[in-house]
């Protein structure tokens, strides 16, 4: 919310063999415009985590409890609590599960983007005393809890902000009364929510909100005291814009993971924050939101496939006027929430949660030294971006705009590949047998042509075959 200017593991891999096993007779060839074939749609049998989630040792994702990678598929859906009664947010969490979004990024607090604020759509405030930390208000909880319980039954994790701090520390968040409440009254605050929300095991706790607080100790306050009571719990941080987790602040023991926020191009953001010694597990935490800034869906897949092959765990996508839900917002919005939930960068962020739950998606590493993709990367506006995994069994690359590409097939097993597109606007791979390439040279390759010429972006996936 840049406010600056603007399963199971058996369940889950019955899935994916349930997906390679579609997909396996309608890869087609690229270089020609043919038929295409979808993938078929789990609606509600999107694989679900058993939280809570946790680090795993030296990797770079997220696990659940189980030990299960989980891939971090979000929506933003900031005013969810403030903004909207329990039957909404129930037709909101209920569309976003059959559309495959397992993780919601959400304000526990609104201060200014819902109709109410700070009270929710029930005129309940948060606090008895208006802005006094220590106050909590039980009925304005009591409503948080039941739409957070909701999502955790629906296998949905919520990126929850205790105190949006605002854009630059001003009046659309919470600094200047957390200025006034001081470290004492907000680490009791902390404490508050850790004892009430300790039993909420898909809750990762995110601090601060658009905004670098020269006062890191009132943060530090409410992240020390959430810990306090709940130590399961993972955290991470929102900056100010262009500014990542670590970035602002490391060395922090709270800070688990880290993430990336740019409204500039995502690959170099996503990369630094791969590259990055520490080594935390990083997300796509924000960037530019549908119907603003003038993204429309082919930005929206940018964005998500740059870092998701940047060695993401995760992305968070965003729809204007869903963050507010037809509260106030910052831009003019096309259509009302629900009007919006069939958008088609919805559609897209379904399409490509479909096609990394039938790849070993934390396998993948990034193509830092352009040894998988020779050349074709183009401009950084409009970056095609590479990964493979270690042992060369598969590669999958983004490409923006249609151009040449060339690929150095001896990174991959062999001894021939696979070449496969897929069309991640429609959610289809192309009919036929795919394309068969002895894995002995650099390849030059072309994506397919739509009708019309060449357009739009494409993804395409190379696997060893014998």
């Amino acid at each position: 919310m840049s406010h600056a200017t603007r399963a199971r593991p058996d369940r889950r891999r019955l899935l994916r063999l349930a997906l390679w096993g579609a997909v396996a007779a309608c890869l087609g060839p690229g270089g020609r415009a043919v038929a295409q074939t979808a993938l078929p749609s789990p609606a509600a049998q999107w694989p679900r985590a058993a939280f809570p989630l946790r680090l795993s040792a030296g990797e770079r994702h997220l696990v659940d409890a189980t030990g299960q990678p989980f891939f971090l598929h979000g929506d933003s859906a900031w005013s969810l609590i403030a903004q909207l009664t329990r039957e909404d947010a129930s037709r909101f969490l209920q569309d976003r599960q059959q559309r495959g979004f397992n993780t919601l990024l959400v304000n526990l607090l609104e201060h200014q983007f819902s109709t109410r604020a700070p009270a929710n759509v029930y005129g309940q405030q948060p606090f008895v005393t208006p802005g006094d930390f220590t106050t909590p208000n039980e009925a304005y909880f009591a409503h948080a809890d039941r739409v957070l319980r909701e999502a955790a039954e629906r296998g949905m994790l919520v990126l929850l902000a205790p105190a949006y701090l605002g854009y630059d520390g001003g009046d659309q968040g919470w600094y200047r009364e957390m200025l006034a409440n001081g470290p004492d009254k907000l680490r009791a605050y902390g404490r508050y929510l850790g004892r009430r929300y300790s039993g909420f095991r898909n809750i990762l706790w995110v601090h601060g909100g658009d905004y670098n607080p020269p006062n890191k100790d009132l943060v530090r306050a409410i992240a020390d005291g959430v810990r306090e009571s709940d130590t399961l719990a993972l955290h991470t941080a929102h900056c100010a814009p262009e500014t990542a987790a670590i970035e602002y602040w490391k060395g922090e023991p709270w800070l688990q993971v880290n993430n990336a926020y740019t409204y500039r191009q995502v690959f170099p953001s996503a990369i630094r924050q791969y590259m990055r010694s520490e080594r935390l597990p990083y997300f796509l935490l924000e960037s530019a939101y549908e119907n603003e800034h003038g993204a429309a869906e082919q930005r929206l897949r940018m964005q998500a496939y740059q870092a998701l092959l940047s060695g993401a765990a995760g992305h968070v996508y965003g729809n204007n006027p869903i963050w507010h839900f037809d509260g106030p917002g910052l831009f003019p919005a096309p259509l009302s929430w629900q009007a919006s939930l069939a958008s088609r960068g919805a559609q897209s962020m379904s399409h490509l949660r479909a096609l990394f739950e039938t790849l070993p998606w934390w396998k993948l590493v990034p193509d830092t030294r352009q040894a998988l993709l020779a050349s074709g990367q183009g401009p950084e506006r409009e970056r095609a971006v590479a990964a493979a995994t270690e042992d060369g069994a598969l590669a999958v690359v983004y490409l923006p705009t249609p151009r040449a590409l060339r690929i150095d097939l001896r990174r991959l097993r062999g001894p021939n590949t696979l070449a496969r597109w897929y069309d991640p606007a429609e959610g289809r791979y192309l009919e036929g047998d795919g394309d068969t390439l002895p894995a002995t040279k650099v390849r030059a390759i072309r994506p397919p042509e739509r009708d019309g010429g060449p357009q739009g972006d494409w993804v395409l996936v190379l696997t060893s075959a014998g």
